[in-house]
């Protein structure tokens, strides 16, 4: 008996719409997810700077006025070293001479982008000693130094006064061996002329005795009397009468 191909072909047909609609209901596969974005890496730290440092002296730390004194100074990581009072920026080490007219305090400045540093250096000036004054002549030292001596009323010996006066012209004569004096004797008008001059030259030699022991050459002094002639006061009174009895010296 023949078969019909009718129902042959009708499975045919029903499996291949099987298959069809098998492959259409598959699931699609998603796409891979896309790779993260990189980030750039961190910028590196800025290096750190250290604070600046700075030292200052002066020598010598004192000076007349005129004179210079030299200023030193150092630094460490500074930027910029700027020393006031005149001086202005300066190498971050160094010396610089100064002349200042009055005390002067100075300052070093140090700085950067991390801070400042100060140091200080103070130099003190002084006013110069007047100059010395010209040396005397003979004849200025003479009317400086030299002084009389006075005598007791008929009297020839060396009391304390005129011992100290004669002492100190010991002294200025020693540091002037050029000097030559004449040593008066003087008297006042009490007593008569001829007992007036020896009595003056008794005085003027008691002097000279004196100077010579003090260690002034003999040679040196000569004397003279002039009892009551040549008076230095005109009143009568013992205060114008004492002035008058003295060994009066004189430059030769």
């Amino acid at each position: 008996m023949r078969r019909s191909i009718y129902p042959l072909v009708a499975l045919i047909f029903v499996i291949a719409t099987l298959l069809v609609s098998g492959t259409g209901c598959a699931k699609k596969v998603a796409p891979p997810p896309p790779a993260p974005k990189e980030e750039p890496p961190p910028p590196p730290p800025k290096p750190v700077i250290p604070s600046p440092t700075v030292s200052l002296s002066v020598s010598p730390t004192a000076i007349e006025r005129g004179e210079s004194a030299t200023l030193s100074w150092s630094s460490t990581d500074a930027t910029s070293v700027v020393i006031d009072n005149g001086v202005g920026t300066v190498e971050p080490s160094g010396k610089r001479s100064v002349r200042p007219t009055v005390s002067t305090t100075y300052k070093a400045r140090a700085t950067n982008t991390s801070g400042e540093a100060v140091a200080e250096a103070r130099v003190t000036v002084t006013e110069p000693p007047p100059p010395p004054p010209p040396p005397l002549t003979d004849s200025e030292f003479f009317d400086k130094y030299i002084k009389d001596a006075f005598f007791d009323y008929d009297r020839y010996d060396i009391r304390e006064d005129a011992r100290a006066a004669l002492t100190a012209n010991a002294r200025a004569l020693k540091e002037r061996p050029s000097i030559r004096i004449t040593i008066e004797g003087h008297c006042d008008e009490r007593g008569s002329s001829q007992y007036n001059l020896a009595l003056g030259d008794r005085r003027a030699i008691s002097a000279k005795d004196f100077l010579v022991s003090q260690g002034i050459d003999g040679s040196r002094i000569d004397i003279v009397s002039y009892g009551e002639e040549r008076p230095f006061c005109q009143e009568k009174n013992e205060e114008c009468w004492q002035l008058n009895r003295r060994a009066h010296i004189v430059l030769r």
